[in-house]
């Protein structure tokens, strides 16, 4: 049973920085993608960045490019999402979502991911 844990999250101000965490368990993964998702109650579940080890690819939403780095650890179980020059619409839950394979196409779009974790709230005042 695939298990994904998500820490890291917290209260920030503007302009700070956050660092998430997502732990992957329960499988042996040759090759994975793994994603952030965030969702607040007025918006949709909506892709932040993947990483997709068997293609060396990361993927980031526009409206987080530059601002935020997706990473992954040697052992490909544990993701980052490296959060600097933190928006108040940066606020949100955070969620990890796991699949075999991703790409350009479909590493955004929620319903491709069949692994999720919990979340982790960020939350970023003004």
């Amino acid at each position: 049973q695939v298990q994904l844990v998500e820490s890291g999250g917290g209260s920030v101000q503007a302009g700070g920085s956050l660092s998430l965490s997502c732990v992957a368990s329960g499988a042996a993964f040759g090759s994975a993608c793994i994603a952030w998702f965030r969702q607040t109650s007025e918006k949709e579940r909506e892709g932040v960045a993947a990483i997709y080890s068997g293609g060396d690819s990361s993927y980031y939403a526009d409206s987080v490019k530059g601002r935020f780095t997706i990473s992954q650890d040697n052992t490909k179980t544990t993701v980052y999402l490296q959060m600097n020059s933190l928006k108040p619409e940066d606020t949100a839950m955070y969620y990890c979502a796991l699949e075999l394979y991703c790409d350009d196409d479909v590493w955004s779009r929620p319903g491709h991911f069949g692994y999720w974790g919990q979340g982790t709230q960020v939350t970023v005042s003004s």
